[in-house]
């Protein structure tokens, strides 16, 4: 569904990806996992030509993506939604016109319509009862969470999460690993995510890609992620405490 071609973006002088190929199937929880700096939001940001490769192609199904432009690359980017980091929420507006207002802005919906829609992707991500909340009112997991619903709320078929539990504790992390996963089940969508959370992309990853130094030094699924002899993989595993013991409900 989305795939990399020897992609190279350059900045100012910089390697940030190099020569990275890699394949994402539809409906699939592919996780990009990596130290700080290693590219992977930049990898995200390709997959929307939020930012072009220096060289290489992103492929959407059988349209590139990375040369789209104008109208062409608008309805390419209709396919995805997107969590940013902290939830991107517009603080003078309520949850609920947070959430509504992709569809106020690339719909023609009925105001009407926008609210049921609304108040249905509120109920999704169990925020039904703080619609009417402004984001200072309401802690960082619930910010997430309603980010997450602006970002489902027109039916996209690719949802991406930028750093999807950073910043919180971890048990509301592990309650945004959960809805996640139950979004990807319900739903039908392909979730990509970017993390360095561990934890998590063990837990919701069908496969994981680790990043470093712009190049993916593995590409497995969560059992066999664990199990890699890639020195940076172990020394990332390490960090954190995952041993061979780990088992996909995340405990030992």
């Amino acid at each position: 569904m989305i795939r990399f071609e020897h992609v190279v973006k350059r900045l100012g002088g910089r390697v940030i990806l190099d020569d990275l190929s890699f394949e994402i199937a539809k409906g699939e929880v592919f996780v990009i996992v990596g130290p700080s700096g290693t590219g992977k939001s930049v990898t995200l940001k390709h997959m929307v030509r939020l930012m072009s490769p220096t060289s290489g192609t992103v492929w959407l199904g059988d349209q590139a993506i990375s040369r789209a432009d104008g109208a062409a690359l608008q309805r390419l980017r209709e396919r995805f939604g997107y969590l940013f980091q902290g939830g991107a929420l517009l603080g003078w507006m309520t949850v609920a016109e947070n959430v509504a207002l992709p569809l106020e802005e690339k719909t023609g919906m009925a105001p009407g319509a926008i609210d049921a829609r609304v108040a249905e992707v509120l109920e999704m991500v169990g925020l039904e009862a703080d619609g009417g909340k402004l984001p200072a009112e309401i802690s960082g997991g619930m910010q997430k969470r309603a980010g997450l619903a602006r970002a489902i709320v027109r039916n996209p078929e690719i949802v991406l999460y930028d750093e999807p539990t950073s910043g919180l504790d971890p048990v509301t992390s592990r309650t945004i690993d959960r809805l996640i996963k139950h979004l990807n089940a319900t739903l039908g969508v392909t979730s990509v995510v970017v993390t360095h959370d561990l934890h998590s992309a063990l837990s919701i990853g069908h496969r994981i890609a680790m990043l470093y130094q712009g190049r993916i030094v593995e590409l497995a699924g969560p059992e066999a992620f664990i199990e890699s002899r890639d020195p940076e993989v172990r020394q990332f595993l390490e960090a954190q405490f995952i041993t061979k013991t780990w088992r996909k409900d995340g405990r030992v």
